[in-house]
């Protein structure tokens, strides 16, 4: 897109799995140094937020797509700390651009943290994303429900084709040196430096700077130096693939004051890397890349600047730098690898040092190693003759004029040369060419010093400017120079390294590519025509029989193992030919499948085959730089020309050789970029031919013959070419007419002529004033034109003819509109002037202004060759005797003109503005087409009724048979002022006549159409049956969905039972069933708006599961339809027999100036044209009541004022754009109709983007005068105007009158009462007999058996309803009435449509929707009923309780101070989301050891609820400082968190779970059974809904991240959830906590729960029991078995006692 600012739209939705405990977190959105944060949501790790932001940008597309869109989540950022960075996602806008629709819609974007790599995901961020530009319009995707969207891996925001898994990866970025910098100081600041330091040294202090995915690293600063050694590598570290395409290297220059960009290169990773099965990481150099800028010539105000940033085409060569690009995948789980992403600069060793540091190096040459990694140096030979230079712009054209080439360095002679000042370095290149090449090779050709002194071989000099010249007059705006016999040349030699090979394979595929376009261009001109072609085949095949890939194959290969080839250089040559190959099978295909029926699409894929052609021709690797053709005036440089190096390359081979290689080529300088580069400063005939010196012998051969070398003294090549052959020829321009020019002009049209330039002459043909669509029908001789060579060669490459078409002015010089090239054909002596050739045929040619398109010119031209003047053959046709001496186009050249009528009607006009300052009283519209007209009846009074009194007007032309060559017709408006003055308002130039022409009706055909009407195609409908549910699915335009049910569909008594006893099965089992049967009574307007939505994306999405999706509605009886556009984007604008024509005036904008045409448009006139040959058959003359007033206008109704009653129905508006600076806006509908204006600003809905406003509009209007609707959404300001957000405008009048009836839309079904009454005042049937009548048709007859008759058409109906059945049956044919033959048509049915809202300060750009419809009753019928209410539906109050009974295995967090034992003291935190501050805590089960806890405590949540959009509706004041209430809608989710309560330091967080109270999974039986399964699998598990189940009970875990960021169990929860509605909350009501009333009982808690401190000696009691038992009763045990040791010892009697002595006696 050029010329379009684009702006950046983005919602952030929610964040899930944030990384961290007890969060508070933010995302912040930054696109280059913008930063706009949303909402800090508290203690959540998944917020919700639902924001939107929009960033705007004055930047061309080129900045803006660079730009780095970065997300990242803070936490706990406030305004005196910045938060701690969670993780970060970043992408460059461009890759959003790229996208379908441009853009990401509710994808999730991972987040990493960029300060530790090894870290993996930090969580993950769902987002909208956009990039709008002018004209374009974002279409919201087709929500799918939100299950699919919650699948985070497979909706990953991520480009299609790019890994789900992206790895770290580190981009080395190597920097080696530069050559030929440019001078950066003037030399008079040179002069005070040398002055002050006493040092010449070099101007320039250069270092480069590296930019990638938002971070920059920088080289070192090399001190005055033109020839830079950095020798150094940037590194970043960055997620790969990466999501940004470019790595933009700069060399800059470092100055005091402020650095200067010298050049600027991006490096395209797409370029250079290729992610197929067979494909490389991005690989590039070591090469030499070539920056381009402006002027080398120093200025301290560069008004090219921008040019060195890199935007635009740049002007002079500025500098050449090697670099090489290399990618690592990093292994994360590594433990010596740096987890920063930080950019590093390190150092890195010199080229020639790689491979060859042991290598003794000659001081003279280029290092071996050198050679074999970025090639052996050759040197080239350029030739240049410039045959003719012609169209030189007369300001400069009195001084003498020289023109000179160069390429890089070489030849440049003011300011190319910089010279190294170091000793070395002071020899200096031939032609000032130095700078340019390595220290070893200025040495190398070190004799070579001067211009004069001959180089080694003896014979060469460079000449690299042609001598200066007086230019001649042409005419009075161009001169031109006299070279006619003698043709000047220049020559320079360079040095460059010898990648030829990578130019070759690019000059390849570009031949091919170019083959294909002229195929491709050829078949669309034959389809465009639309005449009968032979064969479809052939012209596909014509594109595609120019594959000769083994070809490729063969040459590519060629030079494998030559010196300086890059991976780069492998890798690409691979994937070129796997490309080529699969090109190659693929063409072979489409040749074989091409059907007559097909070619459009075979057509789209040979496209593509062309754009992936292009793309692997630019090679990203650059070797010889571009040649430029400066024109220079007294050493001025004025105009360029720039022609890319391998246009010129000479190769042996034929196919490998330039496109313009020993060619002739017109070329045209220019004097920079935008509208200065539209007029031309000088045409050039150039010869061009550029090889190396070695190859040098055939360098003139692709001249034109005849002509002899001037050669200098001791030069080889000649100085200029003496040209002795000589044609004289006469070229016949006819010159037959122009249409859709650029308007030149305030009154928005032009006075345009045209000037016809060939070789030396010009001419022009006559001025034509006030007219866009000129027909000068004019013969332009140009008599002896003299050319130069083979007369051969001439007929078969004549020169080409330049005609520019400009605008005359009164006052001043003609202003240019545009320009257009052609090729005469050429006739010679001997040849005989008949067909095939001549006469020549008129054709189009495209006028081009700038890159816009200005118009197409009509004309032939032919070059007749002149021996005497009795062989040319005669100018027929008389000399016009009123035209004076101008000559009119010759008969046989003329097209063949028959008699045609053309009818108009005129209707009236809209909307004129002043002409003037003065209002328009008196219009008349004024029609004319090829100089023959018709005026219109003039209006009397504007202001009363702007319609015409006679509707219908004709007149006679005579116009070209060939429908292509028609003229456009002009409509012009006219003001009839006092005294006769006529004053223009405004003009409109029907340029194809084609879609008026009148085709008499086909009886034959039973859909054959009335006058002059286009067929309306039927689209083909399928119907599909299920339990008498009706499905009908518009197969033509997916958009559309009906659905019908019919009205028995309510089920019959035994249905109903069975349903039960299905219901009372599935309880048993334990599953809940989905889906309760709704209450008819609950059903409203909204509950069809919802459930057609709904509908409409189930059917978008599973054509397959049509039936299963459409039962889940089934109690909804009838859907409306939700358009996604307008309805005249679906009904070809109403324009089915009223046409609306726009009227301009004041000049028309170029695209750079972003003028747009509607700021042109003056008015609209309404009316139609019909076209037919005479004479017209009786036939249809002879039908009854044919009134020949009304020609072909038959049965149009009268244009006499009406009173309407108009009723808007406002549903809603979406992503409006936020207008305050909060990011909001306070949005309310305001409806302008006429004079009268409705504003609902009493109801201004506060603080909301997506307002839903649910109102309807009553308006009274008189057609034509007030028949324009406005509807406009305002923003609400406290203090202050109140700010227009968008507005969007319906035109009722077409809707009013059309076929299509647009009044009222027609119901799916016909109710007499309920919320899907019928709206019409008329009834069905009264509406079918009105149709039949104004058609002419038989009918409608009512038969038995529900059938209708129409016009020999049957319709059934359902015949089991018994009330009204005529209703129903009229209704039937109703929706079915485009099937009746000749006047059918699609009726419009009941809708909602959806209208882009736009700003007239924002144009082009959408700033949101809004969904509406409108209704229209005439007054002079019965008065329709009540508007049917649509008002927002108001959210249900309900109370949620929860009591959390226990918890079990909560985390013990706490260590005892004395005994080092673990515990927790527990507590339970539950809030509804987005009630943070309505939280609620239990009390403290404090020390528990086994981390169970008792607290039979309630939880008490109110909350407000839509059922419809299962949300919860919350409104409250933003900060103290709102004025009103703000409501949001946010998803329905209890969060309940486990927490230890600390006394002295905060409470530590252990756990949590959230539960969505719409869909989560049943409560486990037993704390045993409940495991983190339940979380973690959650959409495996049966879910269950509290709004379905009212009471639930059970266990649930609670859940956290550890240190590895995986989810461990923290605690299981014993909760109770009840869901009651106020009323009923009411009746029963309970405390909070355990309060009355309906206490809870005290919960038993075991003892350990006290605290030590208040009862010491049960504590003891209690640790010494607890912790000691076993060791207590262990010890006790021991001590026992010790006494009874001891007592058993103790009664052992000893050794000498009486006893034992007595035994032992």
């Amino acid at each position: 897109p050029t010329g379009i600012f684009p702006k950046n739209l983005i919602t952030v939705v929610e964040a899930r799995q944030l990384v961290g405990l007890n969060m508070d977190p933010v995302v912040c959105v930054e696109i280059g140094e913008d930063k706009k944060y949303t909402s800090m949501k508290e203690s959540t790790n998944c917020p919700y937020y639902n924001e939107y932001f929009v960033f705007d940008f004055h930047v061309p597309p080129d900045v803006m797509f660079d730009k780095i869109l970065k997300l990242s989540v803070i936490h706990s950022k406030n305004l005196l700390r910045s938060g701690t960075l969670v993780g970060t996602f970043k992408l460059d806008v461009g890759t959003v651009y790229s996208q379908p629709e441009h853009q990401f819609y509710h994808k999730w974007a991972m987040l990493s943290d960029p300060d530790d790599i090894t870290a993996g995901c930090k969580g993950y961020i769902k987002c909208d994303i956009a990039v709008v530009g002018k004209g374009d319009n974002i279409k919201t995707p087709h929500k799918a429900n939100e299950t699919d969207e919650d699948d985070i891996e497979g909706n990953l925001l991520l480009p299609e084709g790019v890994p789900l898994e992206r790895q770290w990866a580190r981009f080395y970025v190597k920097i080696y040196r530069a050559e030929g910098l440019p001078k950066m100081n003037t030399s008079i600041m040179a002069n005070v430096k040398k002055a002050f330091i006493g040092e010449n040294r070099d101007l320039v202090d250069p270092y480069v700077q590296v930019v990638f995915a938002g971070q920059r690293g920088k080289t070192s600063v090399q001190k005055s130096s033109y020839e830079p050694i950095w020798n150094e590598q940037v590194v970043f570290t960055e997620m790969f693939p990466p999501l940004c395409k470019r790595i933009k290297v700069q060399i800059r220059d470092s100055d005091k004051v402020n650095d200067v960009a010298i050049g600027t290169h991006f490096i395209d990773l797409r370029k250079i890397a290729n992610d197929g099965d067979k494909g490389f990481l991005p690989t590039m150099g070591p090469a030499w890349v070539n920056m381009y800028g402006s002027t080398r010539h120093y200025t301290l105000i560069d008004e090219h600047q921008d040019l060195n940033e890199g935007l635009g085409e740049g002007v002079s060569f500025r500098a050449r730098l090697l670099i090489s690009v290399a990618v690592e995948i990093l292994d994360t789980t590594s433990t010596e690898i740096v987890s920063s992403t930080e950019v590093q600069v390190e150092p890195v060793s010199n080229i020639s040092e790689v491979s060859a540091h042991w290598m003794v190096t000659v001081h003279w040459l280029p290092s071996i190693s050198e050679v074999s990694v970025i090639g052996k140096i050759e040197e080239f030979f350029l030739f240049g003759s410039f045959l003719e230079a012609t169209m030189i712009d007369r300001k400069i054209g009195d001084k003498p004029i020289s023109f000179e080439v160069t390429i890089g360095n070489y030849g440049n002679q003011i300011d190319g040369v910089s010279k190294p000042t170091a000793a070395k370095k002071k020899k200096k290149k031939e032609g000032g060419g130095g700078g340019e090449s390595d220290e070893e090779e200025s040495e190398l050709i070190q004799q070579n010093s001067s211009e004069d002194e001959a180089d080694d071989d003896g014979d060469l000099v460079s000449v690299s400017s042609t001598p200066p010249m007086k230019p001649v007059i042409t005419d009075r705006n161009y001169f031109h120079l006299p070279y006619f016999e003698k043709k000047p040349c220049i020559y320079i030699k360079s040095w460059w390294q010898d990648q030829r090979r990578r130019l070759y394979n690019s000059n390849i595929m570009d031949k091919i590519a170019d083959k294909m376009e002229e195929g491709l261009n050829d078949v669309q001109e034959v389809i465009k025509t639309e005449k009968a072609y032979p064969e479809p085949r052939d012209t596909v095949c014509k594109c595609l029989c120019v594959f000769t890939f083994s070809r490729f194959v063969t040459l590519a290969n060629k030079d494998q193992n030559q010196a300086g080839r890059t991976k780069l250089d492998k890798e690409r040559l691979k994937s070129c030919m796997r490309e080529m190959e699969s090109m190659g099978q693929q063409a072979k295909l489409i040749r074989s499948q091409v059907k007559r029926n097909t070619v459009r699409d075979k057509l789209k894929m040979v496209q593509n085959f062309l754009h992936r052609l292009r793309f692997l021709a630019d090679e990203p690797q650059h070797s010889i730089p571009d040649v430029f053709v400066w024109m220079m005036s007294n050493n001025k440089r004025i105009a360029y020309a720039r022609i890319p190096s391998k246009d010129i390359l000479y190769s042996i081979v034929d196919e490998e050789t330039g496109r313009d290689c020993g060619k002739v080529k017109a070329v045209f300088l220019r004097k920079g970029f935008g509208p200065a580069g539209w007029t031309v400063q000088a045409k050039m005939e150039i010869y061009l031919w550029l090889g190396l010196n070695k190859q040098r012998k055939d360098f003139l051969s692709g001249l034109p013959n005849g002509f002899e070398e001037n050669k200098a003294p001791r030069t080889s090549p000649c100085l200029h070419l003496l040209y002795n052959m000589k044609q004289v020829f006469q070229l016949r321009a006819h010159m037959y007419q122009a249409r859709s020019l650029f308007a030149a002009d305030s009154s928005g049209l032009s006075d345009p002529f045209a000037r016809v330039f060939f070789s030396t002459h010009s001419q022009v043909t006559e001025v034509l004033s006030e007219t866009l669509c000129p027909t000068w029908d004019q013969l332009l001789v140009f008599e002896d034109v003299e050319l130069f060579g083979e007369a051969g060669e001439l007929r078969d490459d004549p020169p080409i003819i330049v005609v520019e078409v400009y605008d005359q002015d009164t006052v001043g010089k003609a202003e240019f509109i545009g320009r257009t090239f052609a090729k005469p054909i050429t006739k010679m002596c001997d040849e005989h002037y008949g067909p095939p050739r001549f006469p020549p045929q008129l054709e189009y040619y495209q006028i081009y202004r700038g890159n816009s398109t200005a118009g197409d010119l009509l004309a032939a031209f032919e070059l007749l060759q002149v021996r005497g003047r009795a062989e040319l053959p005669p100018i027929d046709g008389p000399t016009d005797s009123e035209r004076g001496p101008i000559l009119p186009v010759p008969m046989g050249i003329r097209p063949i003109l028959s008699r045609y009528r053309i009818e108009v009607l005129f209707w009236g006009l809209r909307d004129l503005k002043r002409v003037n300052l003065a209002l328009v009283d008196r219009p008349r519209v004024d029609i004319e087409c090829a100089g023959r007209g018709v005026q219109s009846a003039l209006i009397q009074n504007y202001k009363k009724n702007p319609n015409f009194s006679t509707l219908v007007k004709w007149f006679e032309v005579d116009l070209p048979e060939n429908e292509l060559l028609h003229p456009p017709l002009n409509v012009r408006v006219v003001d009839c002022r006092a005294f006769g003055r006529y004053t223009l308002v405004g003009s409109h130039a029907v340029t194809s006549l084609r879609r008026f022409i009148y085709s008499p009706p086909d009886k034959t055909h039973n859909n054959w159409t009335s006058a002059g009407r286009p067929t309306h195609t039927t689209h083909t409908t399928s119907y599909f049956y299920y339990k008498r549910l009706h499905f009908c699915i518009d197969l033509g335009n997916p958009n559309h969905v009906f659905i019908l049910f019919e009205r028995s569909l309510l089920y019959p008594q035994n249905e109903e039972k069975e349903e039960k006893k299905k219901k009372k099965k599935k309880k048993k089992k334990g599953e809940v069933e989905e889906d309760d049967e709704t209450d008819e009574s609950m059903l409203d307007w909204w509950s069809k708006y919802f459930a057609s939505i709904e509908t409409l994306m189930e059917v978008r999405d599973r054509f397959c599961y049509i039936l299963f999706c459409s039962v889940q509605f089934y109690s909804v009886q009838f859907h409306s339809i939700l358009f996604y556009s307008e309805l005249e984007a679906e009904y070809d604008n109403f324009e089915d027999w009223l046409h609306t024509f726009n009227l301009y005036r004041g000049k028309a904008g170029d695209d750079d100036e972003a003028a747009l045409d509607d700021d042109r448009i003056v008015g609209r006139f309404k009316g139609s044209m019909c076209m037919y040959k005479l004479p017209l058959s009786e036939e249809i003359t002879r039908e009854v009541g044919f009134d020949p007033n009304m020609g072909m206008f038959q049965s149009i109704p009268h244009n006499d004022p009406i009173n309407v009653l108009v009723r808007v129905f406002v549903v809603r508006a979406t992503d409006l754009h936020p207008a305050d600076v909060n990011g909001k806006a306070d949005p309310y509908v305001v409806i302008k109709l006429g004079k009268s204006e409705l504003k609902d600003k009493e109801n201004y809905i506060s603080k909301q983007l997506n307002p839903v406003f649910g109102k309807a509009f009553d308006m009274e209007a008189t057609f034509p005068m007030e028949s324009m609707l406005t509807v406009s959404v305002y923003d609400w300001d406290l203090v202050g105007t109140d700010d227009l957000i968008g507005e969007t405008k319906i035109d009722l009048e077409n809707r009013f009158y059309s076929k299509h009836r647009a009044t009222c839309g027609i119901a799916n079904s016909y109710s007499v009462h309920g919320y899907n009454v019928w709206r019409d005042p008329m009834k069905p049937s009264q509406i079918l007999a009105k149709l039949c009548k104004e058609g002419k048709l038989d009918g409608p007859h009512y038969g038995p058996g529900g059938r209708v008759k129409v016009a020999n058409r049957v319709f059934m109906g359902a015949t089991e309803i018994e009330d009204e059945n005529d209703e129903h049956l009229a209704l039937t044919v109703l929706k079915h009435w485009e099937e009746i033959p000749r006047v059918g048509c699609k009726l419009i049915p009941e809708h909602v449509e959806t209208r882009p809202l736009l700003n007239p300060d924002h144009p082009g750009i959408e700033q949101g929707r809004i969904e509406m419809w409108v209704d229209m009753f005439p007054m002079d019928m019965p008065a329709p009923g009540p508007a049917i209410d649509i008002s927002p539906r108001k959210p249900k109050k309900y109370e949620l309780r929860v009591i959390i009974w226990n918890t079990d295995e909560v985390i013990l967090e706490d260590d005892d101070y004395f005994t080092g034992e673990k515990s927790s003291d527990i507590f339970v935190r539950g809030w509804l989301k987005g009630q943070q501050e309505d939280k609620q805590d239990t009390d403290v089960h404090y020390h528990s050891l086994t981390g169970e806890g008792n607290f039979n405590w309630r939880f008490v949540y109110p909350f407000d609820y839509l059922m419809a959009e299962e949300k919860i509706v919350i409104s409250k004041k933003e900060s103290m400082f709102s004025w009103d209430e703000t409501e949001y809608k946010i998803p329905a989710r209890l969060t309940l968190q486990v927490w230890d309560a600390d006394h002295f330091s905060a409470d530590d967080f252990l756990g949590t779970v959230e539960l969505d109270l719409n869909r989560f999974p049943r409560g486990a039986k037993t704390a045993k059974q409940c495991s983190i399964n339940m979380v973690q699998n959650q959409a495996e598990l049966p879910c269950i809904s509290i709004f379905k189940q009212k009471r639930v009970k059970g266990w649930w875990p609670f859940v956290a991240r550890d240190e590895n960021d995986e989810m461990e169990l923290t605690g299981k929860v014993e909760a109770e959830l009840h869901l009651m509605s106020a009323e009923e909350a009411e009746k029963s009501p309970v405390g909070l906590g355990r309060n009355e009333p309906d206490p809870l009982e005290k919960p038993n808690r075991p003892d350990t729960t006290f605290l030590w401190f208040l009862s010491p000696l049960k504590a003891i009691r209690y640790l010494v029991c607890n912790r000691y038992k076993w060791l207590i009763i262990k010890m006790i045990v021991a001590l026992l078995l010790l006494m009874m040791l001891g007592l058993f010892l103790y009664t052992l009697p000893p050794p000498h006692h009486p006893s034992n002595l007595g035994s032992a006696a």
